[in-house]
């Protein structure tokens, strides 16, 4: 364990569960003070109970990232509280799945409103607090389907792929404040869906992946780390793929 990140203030949005929650684990355990932005949150004593040291430099709050004054008050509270923002990772996201035809407008909706609005709206707050600070980090979470698509999810991958065209302009805009932006783009994550799985089904997933195993929510969250972190100085606009191959 190293100390990277004393000293730094991070947002984590989705950051109470999955892979939200890998990140928030793996900031704070490196020294971050962590605030994780969730729609519905327990209590964080519980939700990071793995370690209790861990557990004081994590606060949650409830927040709706497709409302921008829910967003606004969350980053008044952090900014009266810890006073910066080094480091934004837009996590939240949901899915609808449905084939096109059968797809509701309501399905589509949410996950665009969600997984590309939210990032937007999260994006647009922190970087005021960032420009003034002139210098911060921003990490979206992709998939790889938002670059090869998935048949029965065309909102999700059109989310995804919008979200990779989004982190490439603001990596523009804000590269001369010297704030980065760069995607991490997952591919098959374990998760409660994958762990119900058959053995069947999980062949089937892991015949496509050249290193033959499927992510742990800690792979994501150590590519999130290096792009968060000192080391990663002359990223930025960049898509940073984590998905054993599956696409290269």
């Amino acid at each position: 364990m190293t100390n990277r990140f004393e000293n730094k203030v991070a947002v984590i949005t989705g950051g109470c569960r999955g892979i939200g929650k890998s990140i928030v684990l793996k900031l704070a355990s490196e020294g971050a003070r962590v605030y994780a932005l969730d729609f519905k949150i327990p209590d964080e004593n519980e939700v990071f109970i793995e370690d209790s040291e861990i557990a004081k430099s994590v606060k949650c709050l409830q927040a709706d990232v497709t409302n921008m004054q829910s967003i606004d008050k969350c980053f008044d509270t952090i900014i009266s509280e810890a006073g910066r923002v080094d480091i934004l990772v837009n996590n939240a996201g949901i899915t609808r799945d449905n084939l096109l035809l059968r797809m509701t407008e309501q399905e589509w909706d949410a996950v665009l409103d969600t997984n590309l609005k939210g990032a937007f709206i999260c994006t647009k707050v922190v970087s005021k607090i960032m420009i003034s600070q002139r210098s911060g980090r921003i990490i979206n979470i992709g998939s790889v389907v938002g670059s090869i698509g998935n048949a029965g999810q065309s909102n999700y991958s059109a989310s995804k792929a919008g979200l990779i065209g989004f982190s490439k302009s603001i990596a523009r805009e804000l590269a001369s404040r010297k704030i980065l932006v760069n995607v991490v783009a997952p591919g098959y994550v374990r998760s409660p869906m994958t762990d119900s799985l058959t053995d069947e089904q999980k062949k089937a997933f892991i015949d496509n992946i050249p290193l033959k195993r499927i992510a742990e929510p800690e792979d994501i969250a150590n590519a999130v780390a290096f792009l968060a972190s000192d080391e990663s100085s002359y990223i930025t606009g960049q898509i940073i793929h984590v998905n054993g191959g599956l696409f290269m």
